[in-house]
């Protein structure tokens, strides 16, 4: 799944024309350290654009098969020129990775991290109360808990999800964790305490006050079915959540440019409704 993720990131990138750009009008604020473990910075990356911000920020969460990477700057800022086209800042947060950390760990730090960004809001120029988190797969998987279990809390100082934006993301974790399962192997970071499944299943978090939540996904998916995507959609209508499905007819995991396209300018559409005024789609 990290390799795909890779290879998602880098052709999303290729295939819609967004290669690297040049910083010039955009500010970065690069390695901003949120906490610490084992001795290790925890970080993430801020671009933010300098003409049209809106003051809305969106977390995207760095993660393949619950491993996370470094990006140059000036290469990253090609896959989120869309985002910061239409106004919002970007903060690309990265985790404790696998194998060394597993789930339970990896959503604390992720925790941690929006904790940061929220107590930070006006130094990064961003309303801590519209807060977006998107991710692609295990990253998906990661918005998605996040979205599910911290709006629960009635404290002001609490933070909160606003919006969400999940790729192909796994939402229930039980037949990942079986030990039987291959891709238990493939993916250490589901070597966790199989008892602490369901707490880390998105799937089984739903409530009534949980973000509103995109889910874009391919119907021939066979790392992470379809069918991940729909159950939580079904449980999303239970709780009577704001949701939408977007399918990606004949795609896999990773979509080629038309599906891209169509991906961010939902992803986008999205965030709009629910995070500010516009209602336009910038051109990719």
């Amino acid at each position: 799944m990290y390799q795909l993720f890779k290879t998602v990131f880098i052709g999303v990138i290729f295939s819609t024309g967004l290669l690297a750009a040049p910083l010039d009008a955009i500010d970065v604020k690069p390695d901003v350290v949120y906490g610490h473990k084992d001795g290790m910075a925890l970080s993430y990356d801020v671009f933010k654009p300098r003409k049209n911000s809106n003051g809305v920020g969106l977390l995207f969460m760095i993660s393949g098969g619950w491993v996370s990477q470094w990006t140059p700057p000036e290469v990253a800022v090609g896959f989120f020129k869309p985002f910061l086209n239409a106004g919002y800042t970007v903060i690309t947060v990265r985790h404790g990775s696998s194998p060394r950390y597993v789930i339970p760990e990896i959503a604390q730090d992720v925790r941690l991290a929006l904790k940061h960004v929220h107590e930070n809001a006006e130094e990064l120029g961003i309303d801590s109360t519209r807060i977006g988190i998107f991710g692609f797969s295990a990253g998906g998987h990661l918005s998605l808990l996040l979205g599910t279990t911290t709006n629960d809390h009635g404290d002001a100082k609490t933070p909160r999800v606003a919006a969400v934006a999940a790729v192909f993301p796994p939402t229930d974790l039980h037949p990942y964790v079986e030990l039987t399962n291959p891709l238990r192997e493939r993916f250490p970071a589901l070597k966790f305490d199989a008892s602490k499944v369901d707490l880390y299943s998105p799937l089984l978090q739903v409530t009534q006050d949980d973000a509103p939540t995109l889910l874009v996904h391919g119907d021939k998916d066979e790392l992470v079915p379809l069918w991940h995507s729909e159950k939580i959609c079904d449980a999303f209508t239970e709780a009577h959540v704001d949701h939408e499905l977007l399918v990606i007819k004949g795609a896999a995991h990773g979509f080629d440019a038309d599906g891209n396209k169509r991906m961010f300018e939902a992803m986008i559409r999205w965030f709009d409704t629910h995070l500010t005024t516009m209602k336009s789609v910038p051109a990719l």
